[in-house]
């Protein structure tokens, strides 16, 4: 009896020893997670902000990839037990095609209040934070779902901070601790609008075809405001499901992941567990921070205003040489020189070549510059007829889209405002012309810019051509319908200009037809560039005066003998004398 009593106080004091002993280690693991706790910038429009995940479930039902049963009043407890990544959780409130969940989460975001989880693993000698973030939904520029996962990550060596990783979508970025921008040891996370893609700089975003958009003219949340949960003990971490809405067949589920619309999985199951299983790996596979990339993406950012402030300065100084020609030769009685049209000569067809050559380029403004096109004859996924894969136009850039069930699905875009830099060209062109005396000047004029509507063409060839240089083989196997994604982007930048190919799939009985070259506003583009570059030869072989000029300047010519001298004026006094002789003689 004594030696059992002896052995019960034994476990007893055990039990509390390392009860106190786990207790300890939560606490610590609680207070650098603190100490470190990142600060969060938010864009102006942005609609959601990191939520506790409770809003999700209980505003959800559990379903099942395939199959009708589902749960209704799922808990975070009851979710744990489902290990297949067939079941998810559809926000019952709204759906992936409007904005009612961001309007009921909205309408509770004072009572829900703010809520980041957070981390720590200890790896030898370093320590690896994690934060992570829960949305109640994904409105991106290039996708949008129900609920949304992000995470950062910061890295301590022999407890010095040293690196950080941040989440973008399926990939990310890490820098150095010197590059970050953080207060004190706090760092800052610029979160974009929509996607809640991680960025280092508020002005980010820009470069790649995510078009995330970034910046500090919204909310911020720091620790203050936020609930940090340690993650390690939550009870709905093992659910391997989606946390939103994924599709009702298999076919409708690989639509979904396809086209940004599925749900994402959590924590211990994003990017197949590698951020949860192996953290340094998938820090380390991310992008480096680089400070030259960190100035372009800042020009880019900011280039409708630096470029507003160059056409000002420009026009400033065109209009400056403008003043002084008037000052020193005249206008010229049409004032705009590309306006002397007076019979059929060089200068005239030169000039009237010129102002057609800027109707066709307005034109080619408006209409696709270059297109890839498919037509799908795949089961479930038929096109049924040509759809637009990738478009590039003055207007909108590059647009990169796949087709769906529902029709084309934006992917990507790279937004660059051809038309706006081309369309003030011809204006400056049409303002450089006023008061051009001779056809040689306004020819250069006009072939000058000629070769400026030419590069863009040249560009978009350059581009096509250089897709074949990137190792697409890599991701040619898609399973048991393989497509060899090389060989067919291998055709298309092997024939720039334009081409048609057919891919047959055998194993599903499909095939694919795909159509690419220039289109109709590529073709204007490159018209209106030769038709100006032949106006302008046209002017220059003309060689001749539009209008004479007000002042002729003779050249100055130096006395040749230094003796010579003008003629002084009479003095005052001479003067006095020859007006008094006058009156004596009258």
């Amino acid at each position: 009896m004594k030696y059992k009593i002896v052995f019960i106080m034994a476990v007893f004091v055990s039990s509390l020893l390392f009860g106190s002993f786990v207790e300890n280690a939560e606490a610590a693991d609680e207070d650098i997670a603190q100490q470190y706790s990142p600060i969060f910038y938010f864009e102006k429009d942005e609609t959601c902000s990191p939520v506790d995940v409770s809003y999700h479930i209980e505003n959800s039902y559990l379903y099942e990839v395939g199959s009708e049963k589902y749960e209704t009043s799922p808990t975070a407890e009851s979710i744990a037990t489902n290990t297949s990544e067939n079941h998810y959780l559809d926000n019952q409130i709204g759906s992936v095609n409007d904005d009612n969940i961001i309007n009921d989460y909205q309408s509770k975001m004072k009572t829900l209040g703010y809520t980041v989880y957070a981390r720590v693993i200890p790896n030898g000698d370093t320590t690896i934070i994690q934060y992570w973030m829960f949305y109640a939904f994904n409105k991106g520029t290039q996708n949008q779902h129900e609920g949304d996962w992000e995470m950062v990550q910061i890295l301590l060596s022999g407890g010095t901070p040293t690196h950080v990783m941040y989440s973008q979508h399926h990939g990310g970025q890490k820098a150095t601790w010197d590059q970050v921008e953080k207060n004190g040891n706090h760092i800052k996370v610029y979160v974009s609008r929509g996607s809640h893609a991680n960025y280092l700089r508020s002005y980010s975003g820009v470069v790649g075809v995510a078009n995330d958009i970034v910046g500090d003219n919204g909310g911020v949340i720091t620790s203050t405001n936020y609930n940090l949960v340690m993650l390690e003990n939550q009870p709905w971490l093992d659910f391997a499901g989606r946390w939103g809405e994924y599709g009702t067949t298999e076919e409708k589920a690989a639509e979904a992941s396809l086209l940004g619309q599925a749900g994402p999985n959590g924590p211990k199951f994003r990017e197949d567990k590698t951020m949860w299983d192996n953290p340094l790996e998938w820090g380390n596979s991310l992008i480096q921070a680089d400070n030259n990339l960190f100035l372009l993406e800042l020009i880019l950012y900011n280039f409708v205003t630096i470029f507003i402030i160059l056409t000002i300065v420009s026009l400033i100084i065109l209009l400056f040489r403008i003043y002084r020609r008037h000052k020193k030769t005249g206008l010229g009685p049409r004032i705009i020189s590309m306006l002397y049209i007076d019979g059929f000569n060089a200068k005239s067809i030169g000039n009237i070549l010129c102002i057609v050559g800027i109707i066709i380029a307005i034109f080619s403004l408006i209409n696709p510059w270059y297109e890839i096109s498919t037509d799908i004859e795949i089961s479930g996924y038929e096109t049924h007829g040509m759809a637009n894969m990738m478009t590039i136009d003055g207007i909108n850039g590059i647009q990169i889209q796949v087709p769906g069930l529902t029709g084309p699905i934006p992917m990507g875009s790279i937004m660059i405002p051809f038309s706006l830099l081309i369309a003030i060209g011809l204006v400056f062109l049409i303002i450089a012309s006023i008061g051009i005396a001779h056809s040689k000047k306004l020819g250069q004029k006009y072939m000058f810019r000629g070769v400026k509507l030419l590069a863009p063409v040249v560009l978009i060839v350059i581009i096509i051509m250089a897709l074949g240089a990137i190792p697409f083989e890599s991701f040619a196997d898609t399973g048991d319908a393989s497509v060899d994604i090389g060989e067919v982007i291998g055709a298309i930048s092997g024939s720039p200009s334009g081409g048609q190919k057919t891919v047959s799939i055998p194993d599903i009985e499909g095939q694919i037809e795909l159509q690419w070259g220039f289109g109709l506003g590529g073709i204007l583009l490159l018209v209106s560039g030769i038709i100006l570059i032949i106006s302008g030869f046209l002017e220059i072989i003309a060689n001749t005066s539009f209008f004479k000029s007000k002042i002729i300047e003779k050249p100055r010519k130096e006395l040749k003998d230094k003796s010579e001298k003008p003629a002084e004026k009479p003095k005052l006094e001479e003067l006095v004398i020859e007006e008094d002789t006058k009156g004596k003689e009258e």
